[in-house]
C-alpha cells in the first residue's frame, strides 16, 4: 500500500502540470472599471499616433497630401481638443485658398490649370464638408476662404433651360447646406431662403425643413409654405432643377398631424397637408398638358417615351435633346412630371380628386401602362427596406416581366435568410428558370450544409463548393461557410479558413487576388488575429514592390506620382489597395497595437504610412471604416 501510494502521489505530481496545460484558458471577463481603462488606452494611443502622423505630414511635398492630412485630423480631434482642431482646419483652407491663387500661374502642360482647379476644388469641399460636421459658421468661414478669385462660369445646356446644370460652386453649397441642417437648422433655413430668392432649389430644402421642425415646427411650417409659392412661380416644364425639387416633395406625401412620419427616415414627409394640396395640384395642371407621343414608327415611338420616363426626377446634370424647341422643351417637362404622378395617383385621388380620370388617362395615351420603365422602377423598389419573401413574391406576381425575375430570386434568398430552405427552393422552382434558378439551389445547397453543424464533413463540403465556376465564388462561400459553422461546428470553421488561406497563400497576380487576401484577413480578425497579420504581411511587400514599379514608369504608363511622392487619394486602384490594407490593420489595432503600427511602419514610402496610421486610429477610436478615398468624413462615428 505505501508503494502504491507513493505511485499515485509521483503520477498526480507529473500528470497534473500536463493536464493544465491542455485546458484552454479561461479569460475572467473584465469588469466595467478594466473595459473604462482599456478604452482611455486606445484613446491615449490613439491621439499619441495622431501627434506623429501630423508631425510627419509637415515633410510631405505635396499640398494636397498635407491638406488631407490636416483635415482628417481636425475631424477626429474636434472632439477631444477643438481648439486644435478649428487650428488644423484653417491650416488646410489657408492651403487650399494658395492652391487657387496659384492656378493662374500654371501653364497648360498635362497636369496643368484643369487638374489643379479639379484636385483644389476637390480639397476645397473636403475641407468645408468635414468642417460642417462640426462647426457651421466655421464651414461658411472656410467656404468664403477658399474661394477661388474667378470662378467658372455654370454650364447650362440650354438659353430656355435655365439652371440645367449647377456650376461646381452652387452645388457644393447645396451639400454644404444639406450637411449643417441638422447641426443648425435655423442658420440652414436662412441660406436655403436666399438660394431661393436667386432662383436656386436646393434638393436639400426636404432635410433643412425636417431638421427645423424639430426645433421649431412654426417656422419650418412658413418656410414649407415659402417652397410651395416659390416653386408654383416657377416654371416647372423648363426648369428642370425646381421640377425635381417639386416632385421629390410630392414622393415623400403629405406630413401626418403635423408630425414627421419616422418609419421611413429617408422618405419622412416634408410638407404639411395643406401645401402639399396645393403644390400637388399645381403639378397635375402642368402634368396634364403633356402631349402623347405620335403614335407612327410605334416602336421608336416607345423609346421616346421611355426615357423621360427614366429621368422622372431629373437631377442637376439632365441635358435636353439637341436642337430641341422650346415647345419640344415644354413637352419633355410635362412628360418627367407626368410620369412622377404616378406612385402618386392614391394622393391624387385624396386631394385632387376631380383631376384623378384625367390623370390616369393621360398616363395611359402616354404610354406609362404596366410594362412601362416607371412602373418597371416601381416593382423595383418593393426590394427596399426590409420585405418579407411574400412580400416579394407578391410584388413579382404584379411586376412587369422584365422585373419578375429578379424579384423572384431576391424572394427565394429572402425565404433562405428566414431560415425557410423549403420556401426558398420552392419559388426558385416554379419561378426561376436557368441561371437564375441553378444560382438560388447552390445558395439552398450550401446553407443545408452549413445547418448540419457538427454532421458536416470538409470533404462533402469541398464536392460541393467545387461545382462553382470562378475562384472567386468558392473563395466567397467557403468564408460565408466558415461563418455560419463558427457557433455550431467550430472545427469546421477552422478548416475551412485553412482552405481559404491556402487559396491566398501566394502572390497576387490582380487586385482582384489582393481583395482575396483582405477577406481571408478579415475573416481571421474575430478568431484568430495573429493570423490575420500573417495574411497581411505578405500584402504590404508586394504593395511595396508594385509601388516602386509605379514610381519608375510614373509619366510613361501611370501617373500616380507627383514632385516624386505618391498622392494619397485619386491614385487608382494601388493607392485604393494600400488604403485598404491600412484599413484591416486599423481594425485590428485594438487587438495588437504593437503589431498593426509594426506592419504600418513597413510600407516604404511615407505617404503610404501616413494612409495606415490613419486607419489604425480611426480603428483605436472605433470610428466607422472610410468608403472612398478621400472623404474625411469616414472618420466619423
Amino acid at each position: 500500500m505505501k508503494k502504491l501510494f507513493i505511485l499515485l502521489l509521483v503520477l498526480g505530481i507529473t500528470i497534473s502540470p500536463v493536464f493544465a496545460q491542455t485546458q484552454p484558458a479561461q479569460q475572467p471577463t473584465p469588469t466595467s472599471e478594466e473595459l473604462e481603462q482599456q478604452k482611455a488606452e486606445r484613446k491615449k494611443n490613439a491621439y499619441r499616433l495622431l501627434d506623429q502622423i501630423i508631425d510627419e505630414a509637415q515633410s510631405l511635398r505635396l499640398p494636397e497630401n498635407r491638406v488631407r492630412v490636416q483635415t482628417t485630423a481636425a475631424d477626429v480631434l474636434w472632439d477631444s481638443n477643438p481648439g486644435r482642431a478649428r487650428s488644423l482646419f484653417t491650416m488646410a483652407a489657408e492651403s487650399v485658398a494658395e492652391m487657387g491663387r496659384q492656378q493662374q500661374n500654371t501653364n497648360n502642360r498635362r497636369g496643368g490649370p484643369q487638374n489643379v482647379e479639379r484636385r483644389a476644388f476637390q480639397l476645397r469641399q473636403e475641407l468645408v464638408l468635414a468642417a460642417a460636421r462640426h462647426d457651421a459658421q466655421l464651414a461658411y468661414q472656410l467656404l468664403a476662404i477658399t474661394k477661388p478669385a474667378a470662378l467658372p462660369a455654370p454650364q447650362v445646356a440650354n438659353a430656355r433651360m435655365p439652371r440645367a446644370q449647377f456650376s461646381p460652386e452652387d452645388n457644393l453649397e447645396q451639400q454644404l447646406l444639406g450637411r449643417i441642417a441638422a447641426l443648425d437648422p435655423k442658420l440652414a433655413a436662412q441660406n436655403a431662403d436666399q438660394m431661393m430668392e436667386k432662383g436656386q432649389f436646393p434638393r436639400s430644402l426636404s432635410e433643412v425643413i425636417n431638421n427645423l421642425y424639430k426645433q421649431d415646427p412654426d417656422a419650418a411650417s412658413k418656410m414649407g409654405d415659402r417652397t410651395v409659392k416659390k416653386l408654383q412661380a416657377t416654371n416647372l416644364l423648363t426648369n428642370v432643377e425646381a421640377a425635381s425639387l417639386a416632385q421629390m416633395l410630392l414622393m415623400r406625401g403629405p406630413r401626418p398631424n403635423g408630425t414627421p412620419n419616422v418609419a421611413n427616415p429617408t422618405l419622412i414627409p416634408v410638407l404639411e397637408q395643406g401645401p402639399y394640396a396645393e403644390l400637388l395640384g399645381s403639378v397635375v395642371e402642368i402634368a396634364l398638358k403633356a402631349t402623347p407621343p405620335s403614335p407612327q414608327n410605334n416602336q421608336r415611338g416607345q423609346i421616346q417615351r421611355a426615357r423621360p420616363v427614366a429621368a422622372t426626377v431629373a437631377g442637376p446634370g439632365y441635358v435636353p435633346p439637341p436642337g430641341a424647341n422650346e415647345a419640344q422643351l415644354e413637352q419633355q417637362g410635362a412628360l418627367r412630371l407626368l410620369a412622377g404622378l404616378q406612385i402618386a395617383l392614391p394622393l391624387i385621388d385624396q386631394y385632387v380628386p376631380a383631376k384623378s380620370a384625367a390623370v390616369r388617362q393621360k398616363l395611359s395615351e402616354s404610354g406609362m401602362g404596366a410594362n412601362s420603365p416607371f412602373n418597371m422602377a416601381q416593382s423595383l423598389s418593393a426590394m427596399q427596406g426590409n420585405p418579407t419573401s411574400d412580400t416579394l413574391v407578391q410584388a413579382a406576381a404584379n411586376a412587369p416581366q422584365q422585373a419578375q425575375t429578379r424579384l423572384y430570386q431576391q424572394a427565394a434568398l429572402k425565404a433562405l435568410e428566414e431560415g425557410n430552405v423549403d420556401r426558398a427552393r420552392q419559388i426558385a422552382t416554379n419561378h426561376l428558370q436557368a441561371n437564375a434558378r441553378d444560382s438560388v439551389m447552390q445558395r439552398i445547397d450550401f446553407r443545408e450544409l452549413s445547418l448540419k453543424g457538427e454532421n458536416a464533413r470538409l470533404d462533402e463540403i469541398r464536392q460541393t463548393i467545387a461545382r462553382l465556376t470562378s475562384d472567386g465564388e468558392k473563395l466567397n462561400m467557403i468564408l460565408q461557410l466558415a461563418r455560419e459553422t463558427q457557433k455550431a461546428n467550430p472545427k469546421l470553421s477552422n478548416q475551412l479558413l485553412d482552405e481559404a488561406r491556402q487559396m491566398t497563400n501566394h502572390r497576387a497576380t490582380s487586385y482582384e487576388q489582393f481583395d482575396w487576401q483582405l477577406k481571408v484577413a478579415r475573416a481571421f480578425a474575430t478568431v484568430d488575429p495573429a493570423r490575420s497579420f500573417e495574411v497581411l504581411d505578405p500584402g504590404i511587400s508586394q504593395l511595396n514592390e508594385l509601388l516602386a514599379a509605379a514610381a519608375v514608369l510614373n509619366g510613361f504608363e501611370i501617373n500616380m506620382f507627383r514632385e516624386g511622392e505618391l498622392s494619397i487619394q485619386g491614385g487608382g486602384g494601388l493607392t485604393s489597395m494600400v488604403q485598404r490594407f491600412g484599413q484591416e490593420l486599423g481594425a485590428l489595432a485594438d487587438k495588437d497595437l504593437e503589431r498593426a503600427e509594426t506592419l504600418a511602419g513597413r510600407f516604404q514610402y511615407a505617404e503610404a504610412r501616413i494612409m495606415a496610421r490613419l486607419a489604425i486610429v480611426q480603428g483605436l477610436l472605433g470610428l466607422s471604416r472610410p468608403t472612398t478615398p478621400g472623404q474625411v468624413n469616414v472618420f466619423r462615428n
